[in-house]
């Protein structure tokens, strides 16, 4: 074990795929010149030594400022025989190569009959939370997840990063990582040596009794600070972190709702049609008569994002508004102002 930041797992995660197996490629903007074989931020990305001098210009491949290129040259690569990852940087910028991902990315497995696999991954980063403005700062996986063929991944701390990728690398349908940026700089001890998350499997981050707050990506560290304020109440919070989107775990979630009877979603993307909506669909069409109380989504409203700090800082899933959900299902009273003051403080 070592300790990692979030990116330096995924760069350790891209070496081992890279020496495991020499059609394991990486493309990028400018990835040729940076040291850690990828782009959006040059060290500040991944690490893990100089993938360029380690793996040669083969396999370290640049890119136009085209991401519509990129996309469909990384389909083309992993239909004839390669395993691409690409760097696509800002989550923001997958817009651009919709028709690709849509109509060759996710159809053309189905379309050939099998014939042809799409053994691609897709790297993006959403940069919410660090004042971008609109145009940087969308978190897209929602619709993502609307897509047929598509697997959607969003890691919440350095040991998933890491395992969930070298799944993603071996996966024969195409994944897209949404990782937050808010991240990148959490550090945990990981293990050194190669090791898989299978894709589909979600994690119990805190087992409770009382509460179900399934949590997604940048908000799972929040949920879990909300936890340990409940727990100071009295009251015994689950934290469950999918993991994976597509495929998604539906019964360690059912199973938790049916222990717990309540159930709040955080994610920081927008309210309508997200991820925390379908989960709460799902939980209501298997589980409804475990609930005792109405199911709570905290979630970003819908509206674009301001570039204003003060007011950007607001639209998430925090701490607090977390825990104002758990305490709505949980019938308690509004936390006072000393409580919240105390939490703040801890």
């Amino acid at each position: 074990m070592s300790v990692m930041s979030y990116l330096g797992a995924i760069g350790a995660a891209q070496r081992e795929a890279m020496d495991a197996d020499e059609r394991v490629i990486i493309m990028g903007e400018d990835v040729e010149a940076n040291v850690y074989g990828t782009t959006g931020g040059g060290k500040s990305r991944s690490a893990e030594g100089d993938f360029t001098q380690r793996y040669g210009k083969n396999r370290i491949r640049n890119t136009p400022i085209s991401e519509e290129a990129m996309v469909g040259a990384a389909a083309g690569a992993a239909m004839t025989g390669l395993r691409p990852i690409v760097d696509l940087s800002y989550s923001s910028f997958l817009y651009m190569a919709m028709d690709q991902f849509i109509n060759q990315v996710a159809k053309n497995r189905y379309m050939f009959g099998g014939q042809a696999s799409m053994p691609v991954v897709f790297r993006s980063a959403m940069f919410y939370g660090l004042n971008t403005g609109a145009h940087h700062s969308d978190r897209p996986y929602p619709m993502f997840m609307n897509v047929p063929g598509l697997k959607i991944v969003a890691p919440s701390n350095p040991t998933d990063a890491k395992g969930l990728l070298r799944s993603a690398v071996d996966s024969d349908d195409p994944v897209l990582i949404f990782e937050a940026c808010i991240l990148w700089g959490t550090k945990e001890e990981v293990d050194e040596n190669e090791f898989w998350i299978p894709l589909g499997v979600a994690r119990i981050a805190r087992p409770g009794t009382d509460v179900t707050v399934v949590a997604i990506s940048g908000s799972v560290p929040e949920a879990l600070l909300a936890a340990e304020d409940l727990a100071l109440e009295g009251v015994s919070v689950e934290v469950i972190d999918p993991r994976t989107l597509v495929p998604l775990d539906r019964n360690a979630i059912v199973r938790s709702v049916v222990k717990t009877g309540r159930l709040v979603v955080a994610e920081p993307a927008h309210r309508t049609c997200g991820a925390a909506a379908e989960i709460s669909a799902y939980v209501v069409e298997e589980a409804f008569d475990s609930l005792k109380a109405p199911i709570v989504r905290v979630t970003a409203p819908d509206m674009q994002i301001p570039f204003s700090p003060s007011l950007e800082k607001q639209m998430y899933p925090t701490r607090f508004t977390i825990a104002a959900a758990i305490r709505r299902v949980a019938g308690l009273a509004p936390a006072s102002e000393q409580t919240l003051l105390a939490a703040l403080h801890n």
